[in-house]
């Protein structure tokens, strides 16, 4: 899968469906220092994801300070030709412009990604376990 190389970041496009609902999110961050990953509830709102009371409410360090997100199971999402079902994702106001979350170590990990720099590509590795 191609990664863009735009405002010094890595980014790259995923779908998620959840509820019946499917939609491509763009521009998320290939994030190694994120433990999970984390999408604007503003790229979400129109396919039905919001806060329920039920949600869990989690908290993030970083270096932009703590901020808040709430975890819902979503049934799907893919990133080029990978696929995870049900999977827990993180959701909040995301604040950027043009950026829509970050991909994160926990599902980089689990489709055993490779990120080629050179080439600009995510790439699932031969030795992945992950089908």
């Amino acid at each position: 899968m191609k990664i863009k190389y735009q405002y010094g970041l890595l980014l790259v496009d995923i779908r998620i469906t959840t509820n019946g609902k499917s939609k491509t999110i763009k521009n998320l961050v290939v994030d190694t220092g994120a433990s999970k990953t984390l999408i604007s509830q503003n790229a979400v709102d129109d396919i039905g994801v919001q806060v329920e009371v039920n949600d869990r409410i989690v908290t993030y360090y970083g270096i932009g300070g703590k901020e808040h997100a709430f975890r819902k199971k979503v049934d799907e999402i893919t990133i080029g030709d990978f696929s995870i079902k049900n999977l827990d994702i993180d959701f909040n106001d995301f604040g950027y412009k043009d950026i829509n979350g970050l991909l994160g170590l926990d599902v980089l990990m689990e489709a055993g990604f490779k990120i080629d720099l050179l080439n600009l590509k995510l790439e699932k590795s031969s030795e992945s376990t992950n089908e």
